[in-house]
């Protein structure tokens, strides 16, 4: 496992367990989180959630940037799949469909289980979600948490 991947995995769980994820907040997302709250990553692309770079996410890909270990177009890819694994229509506008409650504890865990998938394929490694028990303890966890 790479050291991007190990720390972005330890990043979204401690995001996750600490109740700090949010899909509608640039600096609480999925790419947010792993970013340290930075949220001048969303104009790397026009729209939340979209996977196309625009001008200014092509510039930085092109100067080989990249911030928590990823180029922004893997960062768009990430939190792509974070959104959809939350239940948004893709890219968000205000007339896509989007979960009743984007802070439930499911909302969040499922979209943080299709980022880690995501964040695996990006670094070539077999999805990590099927072969652990720790997201499910740590799901648990946060279920008492919030109940």
């Amino acid at each position: 496992m790479s050291n991007r991947l190990d720390s972005a995995l330890n990043t979204l769980y401690q995001g996750f367990y600490g109740g700090n994820l949010h899909p509608e907040d640039a600096c609480r997302c999925a790419v947010g989180t792993l970013t340290g709250g930075w949220s001048a990553w969303k104009h790397f692309s026009d729209f939340h959630g979209s996977e196309s770079l625009n001008y200014v996410g092509k510039v930085h890909e092109g100067l080989g940037r990249r911030y928590a270990g990823y180029l922004p177009s893997e960062l768009l890819h990430i939190e792509a799949a974070f959104l959809s694994g939350c239940g948004y229509q893709l890219p968000l506008d205000h007339k896509s469909a989007r979960p009743e409650d984007p802070q439930d504890t499911q909302v969040i865990y499922n979209g943080l289980l299709a980022a880690i998938g995501e964040l695996c394929r990006l670094d070539g490694v077999p999805d990590l979600v099927p072969h652990t028990k720790t997201l499910e303890r740590i799901f648990a966890e946060r279920q008492l948490q919030t109940a």
